[in-house]
């Protein structure tokens, strides 16, 4: 597709299955999601795959700032299905947030539910993709969010605008991956390649002497093309560069940030980011690759440590290229971060502030009323009883443990009726237990030594805030298993991230550190291998919310939580009824 067609469907798209809602400036815009199986081939092999509309990556739903989206979702698949609406604050809207036995109980196969929320308070570049298992990996799509009508950016416009979609691909089918893994008790099968808007690109060679399509961006020198970067990978965060051009971030996860230029950016699974990036002035008579390659602290093997490449091309012609061709032009290779290199990742998280303007303030709670602090990391189950270490279902460390994942040394397993609905029903006796812990029960030296025992607990556990709390958590990342980062994603909230460092968290020295004047907004943040990061929020949305670290096989380990906010006073801050159409169990 040319990058104009891509400008004109964003337009278009804003008009299509649009109608007004009497007496208000709000549109209600409708989507159809048919969830159907798709044979797609990549890497010299067909597989069939999950898909919405047959489409890999699924179709962009555009919206402004303030509309109501509406989408039938149709199961056509033969497996469960749920999605997630990625970083939408679904204000009063809970039952439409998502999450498997969160928030409801998956769409049944020949099932359908119709999701329905408002876009508010947000403007950028959020995605939607399926929340159950590994269904993700292929079951994923961009969410364009304009400005109000008649609302500039708060930057130069750009001539062209563009999702850009990080994947990530295997040759065997990913449930059957994430099913060996837990039955083994190891960890899983890397993918076999990324992607870049669903195509590996020309580094992974490919069939019978043709290289892997790559996905190629075509710009015109002296335009500005916005980037609407997403990390849809499932395991991996990854550095991006574009060979000799700057990219300029100005929005992340759909929020504002004072803008500022970068040869390389790190995003991690679960993040979005605009940036743009203007073509040079004059015809350059050469290519350049856009590359994306893991950033990683763990052991070789334990990732998949390839690069993909798109390739950006000028337009304009010149007559050596008439003659010869663009694949006959040199082509340029962007510097990457190396791929442990965790001193340039905090180089960049660093330089992110929110815009904190008059007209898009950080509303940042100066005063907190609710402090927590959370262990993030990795841990062991003990073998089965009655199954020999270094058997079949003992492949964790060493071939003596299973590996887990834990919060606070608890490892959240999901119960078999949805957590939002046992709360508001009041029958939450034998879902779910109120008593998350607030900090570590046995403090040790997080970033130091790991402890004798590695075991962590199985519970289903929330953590319980009145509404209208400022909340203060800090995420501390543990080196039990090896130090390495925990994208942290936080539903139904953005909160402010106020500081982060290296080593232990000091509650003495660092909090007089903090950023309340202008800190990034967020809904996923990076707990830093070997190091903490605070963040703040006010609990302005009843419900019950998942929060989990994006790297999928963590999420499957039980790297993940709940909250749950109890409705305030007032009538508008009360959660309404479940929807008639609302799945069952």
């Amino acid at each position: 597709m040319s990058l104009l067609r891509c400008s004109l469907l964003i337009a278009a798209a804003l008009v299509l299955c649009a109608t007004a809602v009497p007496g208000a400036e709000a549109v209600t815009r409708k989507y159809h999601f048919h969830v159907q199986m798709t044979s797609v081939t990549k890497l010299c092999s067909t597989k069939s795959i999950v898909t919405v509309n047959g489409q890999y990556p699924g179709p962009t739903l555009f919206a402004r700032e303030g509309d109501h989206v509406e989408v039938n979702v149709v199961n056509n698949s033969p497996y469960n299905m749920s999605i997630h609406w990625h970083g939408v604050r679904q204000l009063l809207s809970g039952w439409y947030d998502g999450p498997a036995y969160i928030t409801q109980c998956p769409i049944q196969p020949g099932q359908s539910y119709v999701y329905r929320f408002t876009i508010a308070g947000q403007r950028g570049t959020l995605w939607w993709h399926a929340h159950v298992s590994w269904l993700r990996a292929t079951v994923h799509g961009p969410i364009v969010i304009l400005p109000p009508a008649g609302v500039p950016y708060p930057f130069p416009t750009p001539d062209h605008e563009l999702p850009v979609i990080f994947g990530e691909w295997w040759r065997n089918d990913t449930e059957a991956v994430i099913a060996q893994a837990l039955r083994s008790g190891g960890g899983p099968n890397v993918s076999d390649a990324f992607t870049i808007n669903g195509l590996p690109g020309p580094l992974y060679g490919g069939c019978a002497g043709k290289k892997e399509d790559a996905f190629t961006l075509r710009v015109r020198p002296g335009r500005t093309y916005m980037m609407r970067l997403i990390n849809a990978a499932l395991n991996d965060e990854l550095f991006f560069a574009v060979a000799n051009h700057t990219l300029t971030v100005v929005d992340v996860d759909a929020l504002y940030v004072k803008p500022f230029a970068v040869d390389s950016l790190l995003i991690a699974p679960g993040q979005t980011s605009n940036v743009l990036l203007t073509a040079q002035p004059t015809f350059p008579g050469a290519r350049y690759y856009m590359l994306a390659r893991p950033y990683a602290t763990t052991r070789p093997g334990t990732f998949d440590n390839s690069t993909v490449a798109g390739v950006l091309e000028y337009e304009e012609h010149d007559p050596a290229s008439l003659t010869t061709g663009k694949n006959h032009l040199p082509i340029f290779t962007p510097a990457l971060p190396q791929i442990n290199d965790t001193s340039a990742v905090s180089n960049y998280t660093a330089k992110l502030r929110s815009l904190a303007s008059a007209q898009y303030p950080a509303a940042v709670p100066l005063a907190v009323d609710r402090e927590f602090f959370f262990t993030v990391g990795l841990g062991t189950h003990p073998c089965a009883p009655g199954f020999p270490v270094n058997g079949s279902t003992c492949q964790g460390p060493n071939g003596t443990a299973r590996f887990a994942a834990s919060i606070n040394n608890v490892s959240f397993v999901l119960p078999t009726t949805a957590l939002l609905q046992s709360h508001y029903t009041g029958m939450s006796a034998g879902v779910y237990a109120s008593n998350f812990p607030f900090a570590p029960a046995h403090p040790f030296n997080y970033t130091g030594t790991p402890p004798n025992n590695t075991n962590v607990m199985n519970g289903t556990r929330a953590l319980v805030l009145p509404f209208g709390a400022a909340v203060e958590l800090v995420m501390q990342g543990t080196g039990i298993l090896g130090a390495e980062s925990h994208p942290l994603h936080l539903h139904g909230f953005n909160f402010f991230v106020v500081g982060q460092g290296s080593g232990n968290y000091d509650p003495a020295t660092d909090p007089p550190r903090f950023n309340l004047a202008d800190p990034v907004e967020r809904n996923t943040v990076g707990v830093p291998a070997g190091g903490w990061v605070a963040i703040r929020f006010r609990a302005d949305n009843p419900g019950v919310w998942f929060m989990h670290c994006h790297l999928e096989v963590h999420m499957s380990w039980g790297l993940k939580m709940a909250w749950l906010v109890l409705d305030g006073s007032r009538p508008e801050q009360k959660l309404p009824p479940p929807p008639a159409d609302l799945p069952k169990c």
